[in-house]
């Protein structure tokens, strides 16, 4: 998922060169690609990704010729990488996201895959997974996307309540999920489901209705977020004017607590704060890469893209990244190369997250000597000496941000 405001940076050069710091160490690095598809036919209310519906673009006609575009930007991608010296690497991972990429006929996101594996090839068993609403798939795509070589799909559940729905603006109904799931299953697709927790006016009854909903289809994978109200969007004003509810804090806890022990005692084990997976092999492993800070290139507009320490985004807009595309220039418009002290910090902030923890030897020395505090306030595993590594408590995980805010008081 791409944000919709781009950060500030230094200007990105047209030929897609990146500086000497991305090869360094390159070889011992994951290499991923991540396919941003811009495109939803309803923008939900509480939605602050760079997506467009048919409308906003004019009638959609850029959705017809996306797929050729991305791929044009796959080949690039692929012969800039090469001329900035990085090493020839497979994919292990590929992810489409959005947006809504299933909007787009499985035949153009077959068209974007093929192209990327002709470009770097794929790893043995790489995951290769698309984002979709459960009302933009049908049992012919899906076996068409699974025959191309996708093996994952991430349905975008949210609730299983239908006002809470109403309220994010979702355009499916409830019913249309296990339908979708046992589509994906036919196809030989693994299942992941997205659930939202803290819709304003979601009961505890409701989301555990949601939580039972999603269990009962036995997914590999389920992801649940707090909802964010992010300024600028539907929400955010429907909120300012008093037509829903603010956010509760506590209530974000409760249901993060009340989800956690379902899914536990459904067989699914968390590994990232907002993740559980039935089997480590359920993992989404491309997101792991983020939190690795492996390397990725972002196809799309808007889309980052990482390599040893530099990152860089594409154009915002649709039309001014396929401009800059159709003219053989690289689509990105800024970039930044990370100090030492960001790259730190981005380290301890990313990797506190995951159930595999932290290693203590990558704390610096004011990092280390936080951990017995944590520890002590029941944040932090109290076995963390033994075991080498900083690994979130239940209570810790409620409080992430708070942990590493203490981890890093530099």
């Amino acid at each position: 998922m791409t944000p919709s405001a781009l950060p500030l940076g230094d200007p990105a050069p047209a030929d897609g060169l990146l500086p000497a710091q991305a090869a360094d160490g390159a070889a011992e690095r994951n290499f991923g690609l991540y396919v941003h598809i811009p495109f939803c036919s309803v923008r939900c209310g509480y939605c602050d990704f760079n997506t467009y519906t048919a409308t906003e673009l004019g009638g959609g006609a850029s959705q017809d010729v996306y797929g050729g575009t991305a791929a044009r930007e796959v080949v690039f991608a692929a012969d800039a990488l090469r001329r900035s010296g990085l090493p020839e690497r497979r994919m292990g991972t590929v992810f489409f996201g959005g947006g809504t990429p299933t909007l787009l006929p499985a035949e153009d996101l077959a068209l974007i895959l093929r192209t990327a594996v002709d470009q770097w090839g794929l790893v043995p068993g790489a995951e290769v997974t698309t984002e979709a609403n459960p009302d933009s798939v049908t049992p012919q795509s899906l076996q068409l996307l699974a025959d191309a070589g996708f093996t994952r799909v991430s349905f975008g559940m949210q609730s299983a309540v239908p006002h809470v729905l109403a309220v994010l603006d979702r355009t499916h109904t409830p019913s249309r999920v296990p339908q979708a799931v046992q589509w994906a299953r036919d196809a030989g697709l693994n299942v992941s489901v997205d659930l939202i927790y803290g819709t304003p006016g979601e009961s505890m009854a409701d989301w555990k209705h949601s939580l039972e909903e999603a269990l009962s289809y036995e997914p590999d994978h389920i992801s649940a977020y707090a909802l964010i109200i992010e300024e600028g969007t539907k929400l955010a004003a429907r909120m300012r004017r008093g037509e829903v509810p603010p956010i509760d804090d506590d209530d974000h806890a409760d249901k993060y607590v009340l989800a956690d022990e379902m899914m536990t005692a459904a067989g699914l084990n968390w590994y990232e704060v907002s993740n559980w997976a039935r089997t480590p092999a359920d993992q989404c492993r491309h997101n792991l890469a983020y939190w690795r800070s492996d390397d990725w290139w972002g196809i799309g507009p808007g889309a980052h893209s990482h390599a040893g320490g530099v990152r860089w985004w594409n154009a915002k807009h649709p039309t001014a990244y396929a401009q800059r595309i159709e003219a053989g220039e690289s689509p990105a418009v800024g970039r930044e190369t990370l100090d030492a002290d960001t790259r730190y910090m981005e380290d301890v902030m990313l990797r506190t997250r995951l159930a595999e923890g932290l290693a203590l030897d990558r704390l610096r020395e004011s990092g280390r000597q936080a951990v017995a505090g944590l520890m002590a306030d029941g944040l932090v595993d109290p076995r963390a000496a033994l075991t080498g590594k900083v690994i979130l408590t239940p209570k810790g995980r409620l409080l992430a941000d708070a942990v590493v805010r203490r981890l890093l008081p530099d």
